[in-house]
């Protein structure tokens, strides 16, 4: 613009031209920093999901893992259960040799359950437990604490400390009043 006309001079524009294109690029500069933050962001969080996807399949694939071998653990034990009964049955007819091969194969059987974590649950003198222990008879004495393990009828089993058979016990308690016995006295 021309100062004392006040009209515009053919080669005054509102902005030069260079001034327009440095605007243009400085926008599309901000526009394209924008974006790139949206996709740094975006792969920020897609990191971060591949990450737990990865934890959450190694989890189910030890949980996996951890529930075929209990399965497999429960067939052996049965089976490491029923040498233990031919040992007493050898041991009865006096057969050293079959003895000495069963016992043999026992020892090594119940040696690969123990390295898989197996062990038992110790119950005679403790007190019973119904997380651990099953009871099959309820036995009357005054020679145990009332709720104190007596006898063990089978063997309970625990696999790094999770239960797969509960021990199957007798358990100690108080004698109860014979009510015959009162209505006779009466």
């Amino acid at each position: 613009m021309c100062p004392e006309s006040g009209k515009r001079d053919a080669n005054d524009e509102t902005e030069p031209s260079y001034i327009r294109k440095v605007t243009e690029l400085e926008a599309s500069l901000k526009r394209k920093t924008q974006l790139e933050e949206t996709y740094l962001n975006q792969l920020k969080y897609a990191r971060a999901d591949l990450a737990n996807l990865q934890k959450n399949t190694e989890r189910r694939i030890d949980e996996g893992v951890t529930k075929e071998k209990e399965r497999l653990i429960m067939q052996i034990l049965l089976i490491a259960e029923e040498l233990d009964l031919a040992v007493e049955e050898a041991r009865k007819v006096s057969n050293i040799n079959i003895l000495e091969a069963i016992e043999m194969v026992k020892r090594k059987l119940w040696n690969v359950l123990r390295n898989e974590g197996l062990c038992p649950i110790e119950s005679v003198g403790k007190p019973f437990n119904p997380h651990l222990h099953e009871a099959v008879l309820e036995i009357e004495t005054l020679d145990h604490p009332e709720g104190t393990i007596i006898e063990e009828v089978s063997t309970g089993y625990l696999i790094r400390e999770k239960l797969i058979k509960p021990s199957m016990v007798k358990v100690a308690t108080t004698p109860r009043p014979n009510v015959a016995r009162r209505k006779r006295n009466d």
